[in-house]
């Protein structure tokens, strides 16, 4: 029997070597860099909760190895009732990459779109337990298009060389 088993291993075909000019862009790790939370009244809001929710969004990477780069997703949000702010909720989402043989432009994309929209799930859960623990109704944010919001850069951007 176990000739036979070595027979049909042997038989089997032998997986390709990995081609190592092959671009790479890989998670390493995901972990919470940041938060803060802040509601200056607690939940004690008078009036109707419909707060104006304003969430920006940023990105920025350093360089932690050669072929290793951490990525930073940072999501503030604020509720404001009126003039009156509810809360205030700042993560700092961030993830270790892999990267290797990507052009100028590859890395860019990289950094600015398929990053982000790998880390936005973990800082969306962080920004929704944190509003839940101070009292407030739950709060998912919506999801992004980082691809969508990559195109309006470049495309602003070029706008901007035309016109200088």
């Amino acid at each position: 029997m176990a000739d036979s088993d070595q027979g049909a291993a042997a038989a089997a075909p032998a997986a390709p070597a990995a081609d190592p000019n092959a671009p790479e862009f890989s998670l390493q790790s995901v972990y919470l860099k940041d938060c803060s939370y802040e509601a200056p009244k607690g939940p004690r809001i008078e009036g109707q909760w419909n707060p104006q929710i304003s969430l920006d969004l940023n990105t920025a990477a350093e360089t932690l190895a050669p072929e290793v780069r951490e990525i930073v997703l940072t999501i503030s949000v604020t509720a404001k009732i009126g003039e009156t702010t509810a809360f205030l909720v700042e993560v700092k989402q961030a993830g270790v990459f892999g990267v290797r043989n990507l052009g100028e432009d590859d890395y860019r994309r990289a950094v600015a779109s398929i990053a982000p929209n790998v880390l936005f799930p973990y800082a969306r859960a962080v920004v929704s337990q944190l509003v839940s623990l101070g009292g407030f109704p739950q709060m998912l944010l919506p999801p992004v298009n980082f691809d969508a919001l990559y195109a309006r850069s470049l495309a602003e951007a070029q706008q901007k060389a035309l016109n200088s």
